[in-house]
């Protein structure tokens, strides 16, 4: 094998393959990246019997071929290259890079040994891919960390007809984001457990590419389906997760609300980022409404105390209840709009934030719901 390639194609590609590789790979292959060139293309890919990441380049090939070597290591390498050609040949058990002045030799691994990379499902439809990047987003900061959980570290994709919902939940928020997609069959209607993580990074990686996503779908027995992404010259597959016993989330959205606030986003996240610092790890920041607006209060150890007041409109009965502030922060950041309207049924009940316009109405397509801290005063 060998292949003459621009550097910031060549470093691209391997630091996105190279992100979806295991820290502690059951067995050492799987920590490498495949490359392989074909007719003037090079295949960047990487596999861990979970998730599959393949992107092509274009290259000037001058002898066709496959080389295994440390994913991690290569990505560190290509992205510390100078801004010139880069020159990569396999001989022997070596695979040697020169840029420039500067050169690499690395140990590769055996070929043969790398396990081959699933086919991609069949596709199901299409989404613009900068909306689903940023849908994924507002979603995906709900999903649980927990692994002991792993249902709750999925995004749940509900493909019914033209409208593509996904919704995650760690037990302490839950964010639902609808969209539309093009789907290929106009009576679809399949529900897909996603691994956030995956789902997530693959997403934020083909945003920016513009265009569409192809969305792929295989189902298996419980938690042995597939899903697949595709966008340009990059290819991901997951493994679903079980999502058989799902709960029903979305009967967590209370039906009707007493009270509702309207505050400015940006203001908000600031007023609670400082008033926090005094907060302990486990301790909720305090939000008090009434037709004056809104005071946010968080107390720490050694009677160490914060309180900020703020504009906010509000219309119901006084109320105060607290937040997990990191929680609130997500949600807020993530709402795509300058202006937040939280609705309450009482202190002890869910909370829900939406995006508002500049009307004041809620723009419709996204809900953050958040469980509130019970607090003595």
């Amino acid at each position: 094998m060998k292949f003459r390639v621009e550097r910031d194609a060549l470093a691209e590609a391997v630091a996105w393959t190279a992100k979806s590789l295991p820290n502690r790979p059951s067995v050492p292959v799987l920590a490498g990246v495949m490359l392989r060139v074909t007719d003037g293309n090079l295949q960047v890919s990487g596999f861990d019997y979970e998730v599959s990441s393949q992107v092509t380049v274009e290259v000037q090939g001058d002898a066709d071929g496959a080389a295994l070597v440390s994913g991690r290591l290569l990505a560190e390498i290509t992205k510390a290259l100078p801004g010139k050609p880069v020159d990569i040949a396999a001989v022997g058990a070596h695979l040697e890079l020169v840029c420039g002045s500067a050169r690499f030799t690395l140990p590769t691994m055996p070929v043969e040994d790398y396990p081959a990379l699933p086919e991609m499902p069949e596709s199901a439809g299409t989404v613009d891919a900068a909306a689903f990047a940023a849908a994924v987003a507002q979603v995906a900061v709900a999903a649980g960390r927990d692994e002991t959980l792993p249902m709750m570290t999925g995004v749940r994709l509900e493909l019914n007809g033209d409208t593509l919902a996904m919704l995650a939940t760690d037990r302490y928020r839950l964010a639902l984001r609808e969209m539309q997609w093009r789907p290929d069959d106009a009576g679809v209607s399949i529900n897909a457990l996603v691994p956030a993580r995956t789902l997530h990074d693959t997403a934020k990686a083909l945003g920016p590419l513009g265009g569409e996503v192809t969305l792929a779908l295989s189902q298996g027995a419980a938690g042995e389906g597939m899903i697949g992404f595709s966008g340009g010259t990059r290819r991901t597959t997951s493994r679903l997760l079980d999502g058989a016993n799902y709960p029903p989330v979305r009967s967590l959205f209370p039906p009707s609300h007493n009270a509702e606030a309207r505050v400015s986003v940006s203001t908000l996240i600031e007023v609670v980022k400082r008033v926090a610092l005094v907060a302990e790890r486990t301790t909720p920041v305090l939000l008090s409404f009434s037709s004056d607006g809104l005071v946010v209060e968080a107390g720490g150890t050694e009677e160490a105390r914060a309180s900020e007041a703020m504009d906010a409109t509000f219309t119901g009965d006084a109320l105060t209840v607290g937040f997990n502030p990191q929680y609130l922060i997500d949600g807020l950041a993530n709402l795509g709009a300058q202006t937040a309207m939280l609705a309450f049924v009482d202190a002890l009940k869910p909370a829900v934030i939406s995006p508002a316009g500049e009307d004041g109405e809620v723009i419709p397509g996204y809900r953050y719901l958040i469980m509130p801290i019970r607090v003595s005063r």
